[in-house]
């Protein structure tokens, strides 16, 4: 069971029974988490009718969520630390599923707005926390398939979430986007009881570092803020944009010059001088910035462009989940035969070629190319994204996982906040500028759509970087023995 490289293992055929159920609720955790980071989205205008809001306000409802989020995720470490991932974990769940009722029986805007935020903070630790658990149960040599495991929510939720969010929306009302939480919490809650693995004693630590806790989580929230701000603004020049970003980022190289002096810092920094684990981090970061700035674009073109409704665009999108459900099944393998940054590099690559059709997409272009090129792209995404995290746990000793967890949950929700950010403001100074007229033709709006893909090719291809770097560091790495090697035809074989 030996490592070989990051990811490279001789793994077992099977994942011992006991990750797996730990992995089931993970992924049960993890899927909530995400989907209400999206599925609100399309509900604002009924809850802007139903509350009596203008939507200005209402866009609290998605920011308070987001914002309780961001802030919440530093803490996490030293709370598992200090009172065990198990108790940390049930508590998340139980406050993410409160709050979930809460807002679904929220009578005015400020009410749900503050039900959203107390949602946030649950949501906040789910993640991480569930990873803590996962990570140390699964050991080395079962990360790369467990990994795969959890990806699926992460890769498939922020598609799904407006479609489920619409189809609710329209076949029942806006409170069932938040009750359907509920349930998927009681059962959560029921198998995390029964399945994971109880907390040994404490570890003895010391207190809260309050003042790095301030720091960063003002830090990260004034980032996230003003990121949020720029599809309302549509430009990144704009006060309300750049002022909280300055200042999140000032708060942040405070929280980092002040952390290398503190005896027990809120976050282990140091780990970033580990290559493997820097290198994978910054991965990770240019993955989510284009993969979740790529996410709002195919929804928005089949509903402006093209006509379609809300349930209609979620069916059309379903060629991009069987795309990544197939390479997150081959990752495992993928990461196992070849190493985690040589996967990312493929499946960087792949994604990049399956990005070149929607270059050229127009008004009229027929859905089984782009339905064809969603499979190929969805194959990518799902080869990229795992073996990252993969790459960054498997390089740590088990005493540092409870730092990066959270660490990396930062990285990915800024990347992918930062990707949204850019897509977002292209798109509208492209629609505004192709399709502005009182009567755009479905051509001109196409256009505006596909000159945006053009910013989601350039976030891709900085994604190769990273992997690049990441794949030379795990060539340096000694290998056991000869037969470890790989086969001539290993490529072709996992990619079937």
């Amino acid at each position: 069971m030996a490592i070989t490289s990051f990811g490279r293992t001789n793994a077992p055929d099977r994942i011992d029974p006991h990750v797996v159920r730990i992995a089931i609720v993970v992924v049960l955790g993890s899927i909530m988490t995400i989907l209400d980071t999206t599925i609100v989205n399309v509900a604002l205008a009924s809850l802007s009718k139903d509350l009596h809001t203008p939507l200005s306000s209402l866009q609290w409802v998605v920011s308070a969520y987001l914002l309780s989020l961001a802030a919440v995720i530093p803490v996490c470490g030293w709370a598992v630390r200090k009172y065990g991932a198990f108790r940390i974990y049930m508590q998340a769940l139980v406050l993410f599923t409160l709050g979930s009722a809460l807002c679904g029986l929220a009578t005015t805007a400020p009410e749900l707005i503050f039900f959203r935020a107390l949602q946030g903070l649950g949501g906040g630790l789910l993640m991480p926390t569930g990873m803590i658990l996962l990570v140390q149960a699964a050991g080395r040599e079962n990360l790369p398939r467990v990994m795969s495991a959890i990806g699926v929510p992460m890769v498939l939720a922020p598609v799904i979430g407006p479609t489920l969010g619409g189809f609710l929306l329209q076949s029942v009302s806006w409170h069932a986007i938040f009750m359907i939480n509920v349930p998927i919490g009681v059962v959560t809650a029921v198998f995390a009881v029964r399945l994971l693995p109880r907390d040994r004693t404490e570890e003895p630590v010391g207190r809260l570092d309050w003042s790095g806790l301030m720091l960063s989580a003002l830090g990260t929230i004034g980032i996230t803020y003003g990121l949020s701000q720029t599809a309302s603004s549509g430009s990144f020049g704009s006060p309300d944009v750049i002022l909280p970003i300055v200042g999140g980022a000032v708060l942040l190289v405070i929280f980092v010059l002040r952390s290398r002096r503190t005896v027990n810092p809120l976050l282990d920094l140091r780990l970033y001088a580990i290559r493997s684990y820097s290198a994978a981090s910054v991965l990770m970061f240019c993955l989510c910035a284009a993969l979740f700035g790529a996410m709002i674009l195919l929804p928005l073109y089949f509903q402006e462009a093209r006509g379609e409704d809300a349930i209609r665009t979620g069916l059309l999108l379903i060629p991009q989940g069987v795309g990544a459900s197939i390479g997150m099944n081959r990752s495992a393998m993928a990461t196992t035969r070849l190493g985690a940054g040589l996967t990312c590099l493929i499946g960087v690559v792949i994604v990049s070629v399956a990005t070149i059709p929607y270059l050229f997409v127009g008004g009229s272009t027929s859905y089984v190319l782009i339905g064809a090129a969603m499979v190929v792209r969805g194959v990518g995404v799902g080869l990229a994204m795992m073996p990252a995290m993969t790459a960054a746990f498997v390089s740590l000793e088990p005493d540092q996982v409870n730092d990066a967890s959270p660490q990396l949950n930062v990285i990915q929700r800024v990347g992918g906040s930062l990707g949204t950010a850019v897509i977002a403001v292209v798109l509208q100074s492209s629609l505004a500028h192709d399709a502005g007229g009182p009567h755009p033709s479905a051509d001109s709006i196409a256009r505006a759509f596909a000159q945006s893909y053009v910013w989601v090719m350039v976030l891709t291809l900085m994604a190769v970087i990273p992997a690049v770097v990441l794949w030379r560091i795990e060539r340096a790495m000694p290998t056991e023995t000869a037969e470890d090697g790989l086969p001539e035809n290993a490529v072709m074989e996992i990619l079937g």
